[in-house]
């Protein structure tokens, strides 16, 4: 869960969130050192008077100034591709949850149980418990099993919605007419928020979705009291 001011990411729940954290972190760093190498340069040429002929038409600045972004570029390129090929791999789901956006409100069903469905509205702000997070809440939570590879199958009833837990690096388009699929993998047990992160209305960002990880026999007590 984030919180007041918070600059950075949330915690990392998941293997993908943890890579995506990494990634970023490598690509800040490349960032840095190309801005403090250019800052540097104009600093030079700002605080000097002197001109070095020779290099102002160096064959050789050229060909390093030409060959040094490309390599920066690929040392940024191989990582995001990498991450892009492990976010969309599907490795024999163990759990298939559907998830349905509606205005403005989300629905689920597990699909490997035969009655299991419930929708998830947010929880008004006067109905909210001590503790309870305003905005953020809903009545119905999604409870699933943690270390465990859930499917989540994202579709839209009207409008573009996006399915969004950061925690998890979770952010998968609902969209009417087309079923999208993502996975998830949860290393540790908690609550994790997330909300539509689509401007499909006036209503959008009153769409907020709480996942609920718990270990499996947690999960199966839940499922057979929800049947």
């Amino acid at each position: 869960m984030a919180y007041p001011l918070q600059l950075g990411f949330q915690d990392a729940t998941s293997p993908i969130m943890e890579e995506l954290l990494h990634f970023h972190d490598h690509t800040l760093m490349i960032m840095f050192l190309i801005s403090t190498l250019v800052l540097y340069i104009i600093s030079l040429m700002l605080s000097t008077k002197l001109t070095h002929t020779s290099t102002m038409d160096a064959q050789e600045v050229e060909t390093v100034w030409t060959v040094l972004p490309a390599i920066i570029l690929i040392l940024i390129a191989l990582p995001s591709l990498r991450i892009l090929y492990m976010m969309d791999e599907v490795n024999n789901p163990l759990l298939t949850v559907k998830t349905m956006g509606h205005q403005w409100y989300w629905s689920y069903e597990y699909t490997d149980y035969e009655d299991l469905n419930f929708d998830s509205y947010m929880v008004p702000t006067p109905d909210l418990k001590p503790g309870e997070l305003r905005l953020l809440e809903v009545d119905n939570r999604v409870v699933l099993p943690m270390e465990m590879s859930i499917r989540m199958l994202i579709s839209s009833e009207d409008v573009l919605h996006s399915w969004t837990v950061p925690s998890l690096g979770l952010k998968t388009d609902a969209i009417p007419g087309r079923l999208n699929q993502t996975t998830l993998t949860s290393s540790r047990p908690g609550l994790y928020y997330g909300q539509c992160s689509e401007i499909c209305g006036s209503n959008h960002s009153f769409m907020p979705i709480v996942l609920e990880l718990v270990p499996l026999k947690h999960f199966e007590d839940w499922s057979t009291s929800m049947l």
